[in-house]
C-alpha cells in the first residue's frame, strides 16, 4: 500500500497559498483621519469611492474627527452623556420664570373678574303729580336710583320692575326694558316713574278738604333691577318709603329707611 506523506517545504507552501489575500475577493477598508491626532484609525465598513469623495466633520465627537461624505446619511451619531448639548444652561431658571408668568396671570384673571356687588340705592323722590277724579287720586311719582358698580368690567341695566303699596295694596306697578351701560367702578343715576290709582275714601277726603293741613300718602314702593354681565344676569332687589303731597304737585323729597339687596 503506498503511503503519501507531505513534505514540510509544501506544507509552508500551502499555508502561504491559503493565507495570501485574493485581489479579487479583497476588503477594503475605511480610513477615518483625526484631525488632533495623526493616527489613522481602520473601519470595517466598506467604503468604495469615499476617498475621492472627501470627508465631513464628524458632528459627536467636537469637531475631533471626520467620516466620509457618502456615508453621512448612513452612520448614526451617539451623543456622549456628559456632552453640554444634553444640558442646557439655565433650564431650572426658564421652567421657574414660566410657573411664575402663569401663577400671575391667573391670580390677574381671577383678580379683575371675580363678580363684586353692585349696589342700588333709592335716592327719594324727584317730582310727583295729583289728578283727581269723582272717587280716586291719580298719582304720577318720579323717583332717583343710584346704582354703582365695584366691579373690573361693564355691566348692563337690563330691565326694571316696580310695584307701589298703599296701606299693603298694590296701587300701581310698571315694567320696562332699558339698555343702561355702567362702567368699570362707575355709579350712574336712575329715573323713573310709576303711575298709581289709590281709591281709598278717607284717603280722597284727606287729600281734598282744605281744613286739613296735612296732605300726605305714605308710599311703600318695592323694586327689582336686573342687570347683565360676563354673559350673566343677576337681579337686584330693592325698596323705600316715601311720603308723597296729596294737595298740590310740589312733594318734598323724603326718603325712609332705604336698603338695597
Amino acid at each position: 500500500m503506498d503511503e503519501t506523506f507531505s513534505q514540510p517545504g509544501s506544507w509552508e507552501d500551502e499555508s502561504k497559498s491559503t493565507l495570501s489575500p485574493d485581489p479579487a475577493i479583497d476588503i477594503k477598508a475605511t480610513t477615518y483621519s483625526s484631525t488632533s491626532s495623526s493616527k489613522c484609525f481602520i473601519s470595517c465598513v466598506p467604503c468604495e469611492g469615499a476617498v475621492g469623495g472627501g470627508f465631513l466633520t464628524c458632528p459627536t465627537c467636537q469637531g475631533s474627527g471626520e467620516i466620509p461624505r457618502e456615508m453621512e446619511k448612513e452612520l448614526v451619531a451617539l451623543i456622549p452623556c456628559g456632552d453640554q448639548r444634553l444640558k442646557p444652561r439655565h433650564t431650572k431658571l426658564f421652567v421657574f420664570l414660566a410657573v411664575l408668568i402663569c401663577l400671575v396671570t391667573s391670580i390677574l384673571i381671577f383678580f379683575f373678574l371675580f363678580p363684586r356687588s353692585i349696589n342700588v340705592q333709592p335716592a327719594g323722590l324727584s317730582s310727583s303729580t295729583v289728578a283727581f277724579d269723582e272717587a280716586a287720586i291719580h298719582l304720577n311719582v318720579t323717583n332717583v336710583l343710584n346704582i354703582s358698580n365695584h366691579n373690573y368690567y361693564p355691566i348692563t341695566v337690563t330691565q326694571l320692575a316696580i310695584q307701589v303699596l298703599y296701606m299693603s295694596l298694590v296701587v300701581g306697578q310698571v315694567s320696562e326694558s332699558l339698555l343702561l351701560p355702567i362702567g368699570p367702578l362707575a355709579s350712574e343715576q336712575m329715573f323713573y316713574t310709576v303711575a298709581s290709582r289709590i281709591w281709598d275714601e278717607n284717603t280722597y277726603k284727606m287729600c281734598t278738604w282744605l281744613k286739613i293741613k296735612v296732605h300726605h300718602v305714605f308710599l311703600h314702593i318695592e323694586g327689582i333691577l336686573t342687570s347683565s354681565y360676563l354673559s350673566h344676569s343677576e337681579q337686584l332687589i330693592f325698596q323705600s318709603y316715601e311720603y308723597v303731597d296729596c294737595r298740590g304737585n310740589s312733594s318734598v323729597p323724603h326718603l325712609l329707611a332705604p336698603y338695597s339687596q
